[in-house]
């Protein structure tokens, strides 16, 4: 195989989390052409690679929108005649796959994680689980970042049983770019927030704890990175934002690229999100020897061993929660360190990214790459 597809909701992702996997495969002789939304960073990707814009409402469920990308998936691929399509996100997992089973592409999706749309198990889950039942039924491979993810795949016959499943570490840390950096202790606690501000990520538990840490402590800030304008049906509002940062200890700091930076200056990082794939952040907070609390939840429980490299809360539970971050802010320094040192190891040990690059690299490489695509 020569000509490699990645396709996925954004730029920015593809920037952010698959870049190294992107060069990783021009590095072994392969042609690689990038399919996402213009965005911000579409410009970067295109100093290295062939951008095709396709446009994809990530959260909307207009029927006559997502026809319009499947069309145009089918006409870019048709021109582009690759050899194989890697899907990262749900909708270019279902809608690429459904392309590639028509021109009979093989192909490889990524389910990241279940999104919003698993969490509240309505009408559109059902109209999810369809889709996906028919989308990855011909996939040469499916990989998922947790086992329940695939657990909740087989339960529901949703992958065909002629796919290779596989679960990987995640989208992995590059551990070269994420390494630690011991914070000057300057007598401020900093709780770093990293994502999406999406209530799916537990940012509004966040606030309300730290509202009820601020009754008892003064020495602490907290902090979020993320995007605040995005595509999803949880999104944080900008008079939500403005009406949190009327307290001077919460700061918004926007995005970056630079998000080791950002982490650095922190003492502990915070995602009490309701459900995740592998989250990104809990990755390079770890490979930083950060301390974390974060849910006990599918995906965030992978990452953080309770008491071992950081602390485990239930789910949309504010007053647990503020206990945890209360046990974090009184621990001493000697702890949160030990923590941390555990934390990398783990990393090293599980979630290099190198790790996931070697499992993409057999995949495109395997011998049966034949696909039957009859039925």
């Amino acid at each position: 195989m020569n000509k490699i597809i990645i396709i996925s909701n954004t730029s920015w992702s593809i920037y952010n989390f698959r870049l190294n996997l992107a060069k990783a495969f021009i590095n072994n002789g392969y042609e690689v052409q990038i399919v996402a939304p213009k965005d911000g960073y579409t410009n970067k990707l295109n100093q290295k690679f062939n951008v095709y814009d396709v446009d994809i409402d990530s959260n909307g469920i207009n029927p006559l929108k997502d026809l319009k990308t499947i069309f145009q998936i089918y006409k870019i691929y048709k021109k582009l005649k690759p050899d194989i399509v890697l899907n990262f996100t749900i909708k270019p997992n279902i809608y690429s796959s459904l392309v590639c089973r028509c021109l009979q592409i093989p192909c490889i999706s990524n389910v990241t994680g279940l999104g919003t749309i698993f969490i509240k198990q309505n009408f559109i889950t059902k109209i999810a689980k369809f889709l996906y039942k028919i989308a990855l039924k011909k996939n040469k491979t499916v990989f998922f970042q947790n086992e329940d993810d695939k657990k909740l795949f087989l339960q529901y016959n949703l992958i065909g049983q002629k796919s290779n499943i596989d679960v990987l570490p995640g989208s992995g840390v590059d551990l070269d770019k994420f390494k630690p950096i011991i914070k000057v202790d300057n007598g401020e606690f900093i709780f770093l927030f990293v994502g999406r501000l999406i209530k799916d990520k537990g940012i509004t538990e966040l606030i309300e704890a730290s509202l009820i840490l601020r009754k008892k402590y003064k020495n602490f800030k907290i902090w979020l990175l993320g995007k605040l304008e995005v595509q999803n049906n949880t999104v944080i509002s900008q008079s939500e934002l403005d009406n949190w940062l009327t307290n001077d200890f919460i700061e918004y700091l926007g995005a970056t690229d630079n998000v080791a930076d950002i982490i650095s200056k922190s003492d502990c990082v915070v995602l009490p999100s309701y459900r995740e794939g592998t989250p990104r952040c809990l990755l390079e907070a770890a490979a930083m020897e950060k301390p974390i609390i974060t849910t006990n939840t599918i995906g965030c429980k992978d990452v953080v061993d309770d008491g071992i490299n950081g602390l485990l809360c239930e789910v949309k539970n504010v007053k647990d929660l503020a206990q945890k971050m209360e046990t974090m802010l009184n621990s001493s320094i000697k702890q949160r360190r030990l923590w941390g040192g555990v934390g990398r190891q783990k990393i090293i040990q599980k979630y290099d990214e190198k790790f996931v690059i070697d499992r993409y690299l057999l995949a495109v490489k395997a011998k049966n790459s034949e696909v039957d695509y009859e039925g």
